[in-house]
């Protein structure tokens, strides 16, 4: 009596070193990457009143306080463009950045009952979390090409986009390496120790006053503005706005740095991620 062999659809193997990423893998796990996106997105608003308006309610709200705070009251100069359209370019990338790091640096301990369960890539948690917030960052580039019509055609603000504004697409791409990168970093580090998850809000919210968001680079001066300069997300935030309003210098040596700090932090978010998938579970 012959034994007939079995044979296997998925065979699993250990992780041997910390660089080992599989990238058909994760290709061939891409329709449950979209379940997660979905699951993203819809969660976070499904059981409110108001639902996907918070992604407008949200940024305009921020826009006038900013703008009463910063612009009336500390008068805080903006570099001649209408400070609504300023500190609403700002906030639509700032919001796509800290988004993407905040929730990306919870991935073990927010996904600990799934990771404990079934097999998948684990990288495909982060990564959804990326790309569902691109479908956010459409929503409010959307909102702020209604302001912008708004206030250049009825408060006659001044609006002179300049053909840098079509690399707005690898500003982003920067902002989610980067932010894919640090947030994976913490989400390895907090399954350990939780106080990081704590200092990294925090750290989030002081991060923002060291990006050029609700000031000009050109505002700061001497060792501020060369500690702002180090920043990488300082030439993303202020090439966009020069490519919207042709006010300031295009900083491409800064754009270059960005992105060369955003595959470094990226390649050790992967090594660190890696080391600790492998025994997470016993921490979590």
């Amino acid at each position: 009596m012959s034994i007939k062999k079995e044979t296997w659809t998925e065979i699993i193997h250990p992780k041997r070193n910390w660089l080992d990423v599989n990238l058909r893998e994760l290709y061939r796990y891409k329709d449950l990457i979209l379940l997660f996106v979905r699951r993203d997105f819809v969660s976070v608003y499904k059981q409110t009143i108001l639902g996907p308006i918070w992604l407008i309610i949200q940024p305009v709200f921020t826009t006038l306080i900013f703008f009463v705070v910063f612009s009336r009251i500390a008068k805080i100069p903006t570099d001649s463009i209408d400070p609504i359209l300023f500190y609403l370019t700002g906030i639509t990338l700032w919001n796509y950045f800290s988004d993407c790091l905040n929730k990306t640096s919870n991935t073990f301990i927010a996904n600990a009952s799934i990771f404990g369960k079934v097999y998948f890539p684990r990288l495909a948690t982060p990564i959804s979390i990326v790309i569902s917030n691109l479908i956010k960052l459409f929503i409010q580039l959307v909102l702020l090409i209604a302001i912008v019509i708004y206030q250049t055609q009825l408060n006659g603000a001044s609006f002179a986009p300049n053909i840098s504004l079509f690399l707005f697409p690898v500003y982003v791409l920067i902002m989610a390496i980067m932010g894919l990168g640090l947030g994976i970093i913490f989400s390895s580090l907090t399954t350990k120790y939780r106080d990081l998850s704590f200092l990294l809000t925090f750290g989030i919210q002081l991060l923002m006053y060291a990006t050029p968001v609700i000031y000009p680079l050109s505002f700061t001066s001497g060792k501020l503005h060369t500690i702002i300069s180090f920043n990488p997300l300082s030439p993303l935030i202020e090439n966009f706005r020069y490519g919207c309003f042709s006010e300031g210098s295009f900083d491409a040596l800064g754009l270059v740095y960005a992105a060369a700090f955003s595959i470094v932090v990226l390649f050790f978010g992967v090594i660190i991620f890696n080391r600790v998938e492998k025994n997470f579970m016993d921490t979590v």
